[in-house]
């Protein structure tokens, strides 16, 4: 049976907004991968390695694998992309405001259906969908002037609102369902809480604190783990203290990378107690490279293997990166407390 999406879902492959970002090679489909059962259909998938192992013989024939750049090494063209995969469940597409010019908020299924509708009323949203549970909404909106307003918070990947009911996508993937919104759920009048995008991104990088990303690459990991004293009995200790009050993965909507962090931040909160301990009966402090490589080497026990963690980021394992990242935002949090308490 021949398969016209162009039919099924004209509003979206008409949208202005979507014909503008149609050329750019970083498009593709998010599925669950092979070797990753609990991503929750939420993968963007290495596109190109999927056609070739469409191919009756070929030599890539196997489980799905995960984008691993953000080039036509793995993705390719809308078009390109609807010739290829006409019955695609989904379109992925690698967000990067600075040159794509919008950004995307994201409500979550669990936001205030107040707050979303608030939200859904705000003015100059350029495409508006249901989410893949169908109880959030993307709003792909034009990149807010007052952007360069928060130094701080310009150059952060996400924004999310403190409840986690929304978030500002600024450089990240968004997986495009092509449902748009039902009109009725907006309400009628204009928003309350934001009068605009500008208002919705003030609030959100004013409570943001400075990049952990930016302030992870302070920390220096050397390519091999050093010789930590008392590691071993450290990593058991959290690992073993942490198994009761890890969160599940449902508890994020199958956000893996959510998800993960959180496990991280489980961890670290009882990787603190161990060292204090250890740090006691040795007379040692441990530096914020011991503690990266620590906190790594817990969630390499206890997170399940991903494609994505093969990859890497700032020259380190993608999840030594998360690790340094974790214990920089919490050393961030603490100097936060220090000067508050002067």
């Amino acid at each position: 049976m021949t398969v016209d999406p162009l039919a099924l879902f004209p509003e979206f492959y008409a949208n202005p907004t979507i014909q503008t970002l149609a050329p750019v090679r970083r498009w593709t489909v998010s599925g669950r991968l092979g070797d990753d059962p609990a991503s929750g259909h939420k993968a963007p998938i290495d596109v190109r390695h999927l056609l070739e192992g469409c191919r009756p013989g070929c030599q890539h024939e196997g489980p799905l694998r995960g984008a691993f750049t953000l080039d036509s090494t793995c993705l390719m063209s809308l078009g390109e992309l609807v010739a290829a995969l006409p019955k695609a469940a989904n379109h992925a597409y690698y967000l990067q405001s600075h040159s794509d010019g919008v950004v995307v908020v994201d409500v979550e299924p669990d936001c205030p259906p107040d707050l979303a509708a608030d939200l859904l009323r705000l003015p100059g949203v350029l495409w508006a969908e249901t989410s893949m549970s169908g109880r959030g909404y993307h709003l792909v909106m034009p990149r807010p002037k007052n952007l360069h307003d928060f130094p701080h918070a310009a150059h952060k990947r996400v924004l999310r609102e403190r409840n986690g009911w929304f978030e500002i996508l600024l450089d990240h993937w968004i997986t495009f369902t092509r449902r748009p919104v039902d009109t009725g759920l907006a309400g009628e009048g204009p928003p309350t809480r934001f009068a605009s995008l500008e208002d919705l991104y003030a609030a959100l990088a004013e409570n943001a604190r400075a990049s952990a990303a930016g302030s992870a690459g302070e920390i220096v990991t050397d390519e091999d783990m050093p010789d930590i004293p008392g590691a071993h009995d450290i990593v058991a200790a959290v690992v073993a203290g942490s198994e009761d009050r890890r969160k599940d993965l449902s508890d994020f909507d199958h956000d893996r990378s959510r998800w993960e962090f959180s496990v991280l931040g489980t961890l670290y909160a009882e990787q603190v107690q161990a060292m204090n301990l250890h740090a006691g009966m040795r007379q040692r402090s441990y530096s914020a490279s011991d503690q990266a490589w620590l906190l790594y080497t817990a969630a390499v026990e206890v997170l399940p293997k991903r494609a994505k963690h093969t990859e890497t980021r700032n020259g380190r394992p993608y999840l030594l990166d998360r690790a340094a990242s974790l214990v920089a935002d919490r050393q961030t949090r603490a100097q936060e407390r220090s000067v508050g308490d002067v």
